[in-house]
């Protein structure tokens, strides 16, 4: 089990690292301009966030769902090879891509909560880290035309696709619940929750200067391109580390640490903000990422697993309410107030997602260990 997730979240991250690093330079190279190249990449965000409204009524999250999605992710990976020249068939692929990919996760996501422990979670997802921080580290040395990256998204994708398959054919156990369970059952629902949802909306949303402009503002204020690589990846390393050793901190009340991540989130901002052009505070900020993305992500995920039925749902919303809107919404707002205030406003933002979690009552979320 342990392998088969963690060759997963190994592939699929890769394929992540392909297209946020690398897609857009293919475009770019492809003769895209930068208003179109913005266009065809909002595409998969915005399916992100739509598709799991689909799944309220219509169609469950299951295994036949989630291998449909497997199937139509490697063609979309295909069909970006025939598209790449025209602007409306690429923005159909990407459609098709930003749909499949958003069943995908939230399944395995679901599966390896439920199959695996807090603590080896934690060590299986950190595979994912790995895969987007050595295909960052391979193709940034290689691409030279649009091709290179497509060829690599297509092989990733279908490494993707052979390795969830993988994951479906485990057994597991299924739950038969009681009658009475049964009648105590109530609908997925966002508002029950809403200051939860929200702040995980403003959360990502704060990501956006961070995600679409990190490089360009550091670079602007001294730091060579090399260095800011190394700040990239020193990033990812201190991601890896929580993943590996955050187990303990899951067993916590997750509401008091989500509000702790938040928090240092929007210190991380204020950090870049004031000391843009010092490296070792930069760092120092690039640290952060430890609690702001692996820890946060990862408690997100765990809250959401033991509040709700549907559990697969949950994580499909809550990769399309924060990826997927506040992931779009913080990258346009993001280019309209970039410049020297722009993680004065980030941090705001983050800022408010800590203010509204406090709605949230915490009292209830003290977990115990599995």
């Amino acid at each position: 089990m342990f392998l088969r997730i963690s060759a997963f979240y190994l592939f699929y991250f890769a394929i992540v690292g392909v297209y946020v690093i690398f897609f857009p330079k293919a475009l770019e190279m492809a003769g895209y301009s930068s208003a179109q190249i913005g266009i065809l990449l909002s595409a998969a965000p915005l399916m992100r966030f739509l598709v799991p409204f689909f799944f309220l009524k219509h169609v469950k999250l299951d295994e036949k769902s989630f291998t449909l999605s497997l199937i139509s992710l490697v063609a979309a990976s295909l069909l970006f090879y025939p598209s790449i020249e025209s602007f409306w068939s690429l923005f159909l692929v990407n459609i098709l891509f930003g749909v499949s990919i958003s069943v995908s996760l939230p399944f395995v996501e679901a599966r390896a909560l439920e199959a695996l422990s807090r603590t080896i979670y934690g060590r299986s997802r950190l595979f994912g880290s790995i895969g987007f921080m050595l295909i960052a580290l391979w193709l940034g040395k290689i691409l030279q035309s649009p091709t290179d990256a497509l060829d690599y998204l297509a092989a990733t994708t279908i490494l993707t696709a052979l390795s969830g398959i993988a994951v479906v054919r485990l057994k597991r156990e299924e739950k038969r619940e009681s009658e009475e369970e049964k009648g105590k059952r109530r609908e997925f629902s966002l508002l029950g929750h809403w200051p939860l949802w929200l702040s995980f909306f403003l959360m990502q949303v704060s990501f956006g200067g961070f995600y679409n402009f990190f490089t360009i503002y550091e670079t602007s204020h001294g730091i060579s391109l090399e260095m800011t690589s190394w700040l990239w990846s020193f990033g990812v390393v201190c991601e890896i580390a929580m993943l590996y050793f955050q187990g303990p901190l899951l067993h916590k009340n997750l509401i008091v640490i989500l509000r702790i991540t938040i928090a240092a989130t929007a210190l991380r901002w204020i950090m870049l903000w004031l000391f843009p052009d010092s490296l070792p505070l930069t760092f120092l900020s690039q640290s952060l990422h430890a609690l702001s993305f692996a820890l946060y992500h990862t408690a997100a995920i765990t809250l959401l697993y033991t509040l709700y039925r549907e559990k697969a749902l949950a994580q499909q919303f809550f990769l399309g309410v924060s990826y997927g809107l506040g992931g779009f919404v913080g990258a346009v707002l993001a280019g309209q107030v970039y410049g020297e205030n722009l993680f004065l406003v980030e941090s705001i933002i983050a800022f408010a997602a800590f203010l509204i979690l406090l709605m949230e009552r915490s009292s209830k979320y003290t977990l115990q260990k599995v």
